[in-house]
């Protein structure tokens, strides 16, 4: 670094490239190929504009989750100092990139997910998947499906913008700033009119 700085060996520039270990740099979908849902459009359009919550309700294969994958492309592009939370916070995950990470994140972490999963921390803390949405998109597909304690502990970063975990004598706190998508049937077996369940 130090031959860098005063000019005697310079460090090669490296290029940003969309192939990305993890899940942080998911090509967006053009929303412009998808042809109706002129409503679901309008909603996500809103949503990414002001930040704001959005859930999308249909049946199975009505197009929630290709909708929903619209969204990442709508936000504008990270700051520079978001690019680099964001890439800090990869780098706590033990996720290796080739420089610092230029687009959003889309997470998409399972039902199955564990809450330590979801929220982070260990013996040596790491951030979860709900950190490393920061100033992304948190996609949790098919939302009765995760169970109630890990829905509740989305309150918390939902409102403070950050969660903290404990782990035995420890407590770690993340910056978790992101927008939940949360696409799901309208009732477990995807009928309008039945109940949704617990």
């Amino acid at each position: 670094l130090f031959h860098h700085l005063v000019g005697l060996n310079p460090l090669a520039v490296v290029h940003n490239t969309t192939k990305h270990e993890g899940k942080v740099a998911q090509t967006a979908v053009d929303m412009s190929s998808i042809y109706g849902q002129t409503h679901a459009k309008r909603a996500l359009e809103i949503a990414a504009a002001g930040g704001h919550n959005v859930m999308l309700s249909g049946p199975p294969g009505s197009g929630k989750t290709l909708m929903s994958r619209t969204l990442i492309g709508l936000l504008p592009p990270p700051t520079f100092q978001e690019m680099l939370e964001i890439t800090k916070l990869y780098s706590l995950a033990g996720l290796n990139y080739d420089g610092i990470v230029q687009t959003r994140p889309l997470r998409t972490p399972h039902h199955t997910a564990s809450s330590a999963a979801l929220i982070g921390g260990g013996s040596i803390p790491r951030p979860g998947e709900i950190s490393l949405s920061h100033h992304g998109v948190l996609f949790l597909d098919e939302l009765p499906a995760f169970p109630r304690l890990i829905l509740d502990m989305l309150r918390q970063p939902l409102e403070d913008g950050q969660i903290t975990g404990s782990m035995a004598a420890r407590a770690s706190t993340f910056p978790a700033p992101f927008m939940p998508l949360p696409p799901r049937h309208p009732s477990p077996g995807g009928n309008p009119g039945a109940p949704v369940g617990k």
